[in-house]
């Protein structure tokens, strides 16, 4: 099982109804939105999302002229309890594994996604497998 997911980031000019535009394309193209984070400075804004079909939703976004492309991330299942995320982080900073941002949803209040774009998306899984830190693959992140 592949355990690197493709997530969407699309930038933005920093402008009203940009990101409707987006969400207009995908839902058209009946592309589900399982998670996203905007991160924006005062000129543009960089969209990042968990798409069920990440190729079609860059070949929309392209087509409707969007400066969009696709980013390795990894996916970890994490239980949502209080030091879950701190646990990880400091498996994470033990082994050097340098993280160039991150976001996260919860599932019910039970378990929470964490979405990590490491520098060195293999060394990451590694760690995380040596460490029993459950990962998502690709073909299940949609089933949770």
């Amino acid at each position: 099982m592949e355990m690197i997911a493709k997530q969407v980031s699309v930038f933005l000019e920093n402008k009203a109804g940009r990101l409707k535009e987006v969400t207009s394309i995908l839902s058209a193209g009946q592309i589900n939105i399982s998670a996203f984070t905007v991160a924006d400075s005062s000129e543009f804004g960089v969209l990042r999302l968990m798409v069920s079909e990440p190729e079609k939703a860059l070949e929309l976004l392209k087509k409707n002229l969007f400066s969009a492309r696709l980013t390795d991330v990894v996916l970890i299942k994490s239980p949502n309890i209080p030091g879950s995320l701190d646990y990880l982080l400091e498996v994470l900073h033990e082994e050097d594994v340098f993280i160039e941002y991150m976001y996260a949803f919860s599932v019910g209040s039970k378990k929470a996604v964490i979405v990590i774009r490491p520098a060195e998306t293999e060394k990451c899984i590694g760690v995380l497998n040596r460490y029993r830190i459950e990962l998502i693959s690709k073909e299940h992140m949609y089933e949770l």
